[in-house]
């Protein structure tokens, strides 16, 4: 499997990165993904790595904190210098105390101390801030995680599920100090989700921040399963209402449409579907990594196959006409002057 330096760090990552919120599964929602406990997440970690795929994501709000710990007992018969670990603080996660929330220095020293004990691990590779806190000033936030730098417990830190002017105030705030910078930002991206090229992917080439994608099939809607006229499929966490809610909506149409067109290049290329709408990302600008889940080991193989599909220019910019969505403004006022401000594809 080939790397990819993470954002503008040396660090390198694989194209894939195998994420764990199927494990544990601690309350509702995070079942509905998945029930993998330490015996099945050992297998599936060995299939990652022989695969290459060395790189896994967790965070201490799956299942309470198990996937956490699912993940640590699943690595441990491994050399911690083999392997990249992402976890992210931010979220309540089941935890008590008006503290035990957000990106305070409080929270996140507390949290740190809580993911490095459950991983079994003295550091973290790349530390994600799950969420933007905006009841806590970007300068504490960000003099905390520089402090974990220093201290040798985090590597590299990184955001997730922030908007641009969020992503960009904190470099801002970085560079101003001289603090260690997000070089990775987690977003939601897809080809039934491509929001993201408006302004976070500008905002990552400018800047050196590179994408670390969740669900990059669709919150489970690319997996070839789900078609016109067809009922989902028992196992997905689609049929779970909770999960759906908090998920990206989408219209069964435009999603119908996107099937259609990978479909098409299915019968073109020998692919799947789920490899397809994975080569497709990989393809973009600013992609670091792709984090891909697996119920089982069927379903990581096939996922791991994915870096081995080649598209063309042509199965590319059908797969785009056929996923392209209208612009919200600015976006739609700024791409009728594309002289002075090119599409970032």
């Amino acid at each position: 499997m080939n790397t990819r330096f993470l954002g503008r760090s040396g660090l390198r990552v694989p194209e894939l990165c195998f994420g764990t919120g199927t494990f544990g599964a601690g309350n509702e929602v995070f079942a509905a993904w998945g029930n993998t406990q330490d015996d099945e997440a050992r297998k599936l970690i060995d299939l990652c790595m022989e695969a290459g795929c060395n790189f896994f994501d967790t965070a201490d709000i799956y299942s309470d904190g198990k996937s956490e710990s699912v993940l640590g007992s699943a690595v441990k018969h491994l050399k911690r210098e083999d392997i990249l670990i992402s976890t992210k603080a931010t979220f309540r996660g089941g935890f008590e105390g008006p503290n035990s929330v957000g990106s305070s220095r409080y929270h996140l020293l507390q949290a740190v101390e809580g993911s490095l004990k459950r991983l079994g691990t003295d550091y973290i590779d790349v530390y994600h801030m799950h969420g933007f806190d905006a009841s806590t000033p970007v300068d504490e936030t960000l003099s905390t995680l520089d402090l974990l730098v220093k201290q040798g417990k985090v590597r590299y830190i990184a955001c997730s599920n922030f908007s641009g002017w969020h992503l960009m105030k904190s470099l801002t705030v970085s560079e101003r100090y001289g603090w260690s910078k997000y070089v990775g930002h987690q977003v939601y991206y897809s080809l039934v989700g491509r929001d993201y090229e408006w302004e976070l992917m500008p905002l990552g080439i400018e800047q050196g921040v590179g994408a670390l994608v969740w669900s990059p099939l669709g919150w489970g809607r690319l997996t070839g399963k789900l078609r016109r006229g067809a009922p989902k499929p028992t196992t997905s966490r689609l049929n779970n209402q909770l999960a759906t809610d908090i998920g990206p909506q989408i219209e069964d149409e435009y999603l119908y449409k996107v099937v259609d067109a990978l479909d098409e290049v299915a019968a073109e290329t020998g692919a799947t579907i789920p490899q397809i709408s994975l080569a497709w990302l990989l393809s973009r600008p600013t992609i670091s990594t792709l984090i891909i889940g697996a119920r089982n080991e069927e379903q990581l193989k096939g996922n791991l196959a994915a870096v081995n599909v080649k598209l063309t220019t042509e199965q590319i910019a059908k797969l785009d006409a056929a996923s392209e969505r209208p612009l919200a403004y600015p976006y739609w006022h700024q791409r009728q002057f594309e002289e002075r401000n090119p599409r970032p594809v």
